[in-house]
């Protein structure tokens, strides 16, 4: 029987080619980094940057007689992670040897999940931008230990093997072909980045491989039959995972607009050439002599481990930004920037929480967000805390500075010159709302422009002439409520 893809991409999906419209079918495995201080079957640390070769357990390095012994807190990484795919918990699964030979492979085989995986069928939501909302299927999840690591490139004649990745554990979440669009593919991986940060299983650093995609690309027409698929190993990063398919899907067309026909295979990315090519011809199920790892009792889960993780899970992202526009009246636009990691939305609640939720969305996406780029630095490492942009935010609220003087006293939080109190305190910047001294600047402004005076009364949009010469006399600390108020009185307008 062939098996048909039974959802089929908008018309302003499709890509045009020279004997008519193809429809892109793209399937995704991520495999992501368990956060975890200690590998699956050892004891081993797992920090990132060590040097080479100085995080080897004897069961890495698959010397004889050297037992497994699996790590608890990875099933429930595992478990936890599944939870939050909306996915089935399977309560029996087993660990396989997965048989290859390589390297940096030093048991000459891969214990992984084949048969009986630990997590089952589950689906997400994703919204591509400027798109409509789509739902992605999740086959199943399944641990599994990471290889080592060659490196070709410290020697012409040599190749250095580090093997302090061996044996680190690894979920490799594999979705159905659900996928129409680089689009869609990349906010798949975005929104799966999101829901195992905000879970705390895996970090989701895409720069440091702790989170990676294996990316499957194939052709069809419009409705058709699956065609021939392509895999593109470990695509590290959004942008890349774009470029990839946009170039295996045009390379796909060509060849079989030409008569040619698809080979299953097992591609690179090249980033530098924008390309992809030939890494080996693509392997089967039965190519790994799969069978039972020996060494490893299966896992039987039971109701209660499974509901103790399920009853401390946080609010995931989706969730979080439901709330966000439905509690804080922010569009869904802010909401989905704001709740983008934990960090950033517990940030945000904090600075929002009493205060306008609105005002609060724009200074952190706008000054704060555009502070910290300027800066390269992230969220965790900003001079202004939440409680700090808050009080920022409660003397434009209180009407003690404006919103002009704000963005400089910003400048200067930012700066590590002190607290919005401190600096406007320091630098004589309280707003002057006393309504006689503002009626002194406004008196001498119109004196100073009897011209100009004329001329309003003719076109009022000069108003803003006047407020703009009143906030300058009074050094920009005159309310300006106040101040166009009375230029509208005393100007007749």
């Amino acid at each position: 029987m062939t098996f048909i893809a039974p959802r089929v991409a908008d018309k302003k999906d499709w890509l045009s080619g020279e004997t008519g419209d193809w429809e892109l079918i793209i399937g995704l495995e991520v495999h992501a980094q368990v956060a975890s201080k200690a590998k699956l079957f050892s004891g081993a640390p797992t920090e990132f940057g060590a040097e080479p070769n100085t995080q080897v357990s004897l069961v890495d390095a698959g010397l004889p007689g050297m037992l497994p012994v699996v790590n608890e807190f990875c099933v429930e990484q595992a478990v936890r992670t599944g939870l939050g795919l909306n996915a089935q918990i399977n309560k029996f699964s087993r660990f396989d040897r997965k048989n290859y030979f390589y390297v940096d492979l030093p048991q000459g085989y891969q214990i992984s999940q084949f048969e009986f995986p630990v997590v089952g069928e589950g689906e997400i939501e994703i919204t591509p931008e400027g798109g409509e909302p789509v739902s992605v299927g999740i086959e199943r999840l399944h641990l599994e230990q990471d290889a080592g690591k060659s490196i070709h490139d410290l020697s012409p004649d040599e190749t250095y093997v580090d093997l302090n990745r061996s044996g680190v554990a690894l979920m490799e979440i594999v979705s159905k072909p659900d996928m129409r669009s680089a689009a869609e593919a990349s906010a798949y991986v975005d929104a799966l980045r999101q829901i195992v940060r905000a879970l705390g299983t895996c970090d989701g650093d895409m720069e440091k491989g702790n989170l990676r995609a294996d990316v499957n690309v194939s052709v069809r027409r419009p409705g058709g039959e699956l065609g021939t698929r392509c895999e593109i190993k470990n695509v590290n990063s959004l942008r890349f995972i774009r470029q990839a398919i946009h170039y295996e899907a045009r390379r796909h067309i060509e060849i079989l607009e030409a008569g040619g026909s698809i080979d299953q295979e097992t591609r690179l990315f090249d980033n530098v050439k924008g390309e992809t090519r030939t890494m080996r011809s693509k392997e089967d199920a039965h190519d790994y002599r799969y069978f039972p790892d020996p060494d490893l009792l299966p896992l039987e889960l039971t109701d209660d481990f499974i509901a103790k993780i399920k009853a401390d899970l946080p609010e995931l992202p989706e969730a979080r930004k439901a709330r966000f526009v439905e509690q804080y009246g922010v569009p869904a636009y802010d909401a989905g920037v704001l709740t983008a990691d934990k960090a950033t939305g517990d940030y945000f609640e904090a600075v929002a929480t009493g205060r306008d939720a609105k005002i609060a969305s724009n200074w952190m996406m706008g000054e704060l967000f555009g502070a910290l780029n300027n800066a390269e630095t992230d969220l965790a490492d900003s001079p202004i805390s939440a409680d700090a942009l808050g009080g920022l935010i409660d003397r434009i609220a209180d009407k003690t500075i404006s919103g002009k003087i704000a963005k400089d006293v910003f400048g200067k939080m930012f700066a590590g010159e002190g607290t919005a109190d401190e600096i406007i305190e320091r630098d004589g910047l309280k707003q002057v709302t006393d309504m006689g001294a503002i009626e002194g600047f406004v008196d001498e402004v119109i004196a100073a422009n009897p011209d100009q005076v004329e001329k309003a009364k003719q076109n009022p949009k000069l108003l803003g002439f006047f407020v703009g010469q009143v906030m300058k006399k009074s050094q920009g600390k005159a309310n300006p409520q106040a101040v166009n108020e009375l230029l509208r009185q005393k100007l007749g307008l």
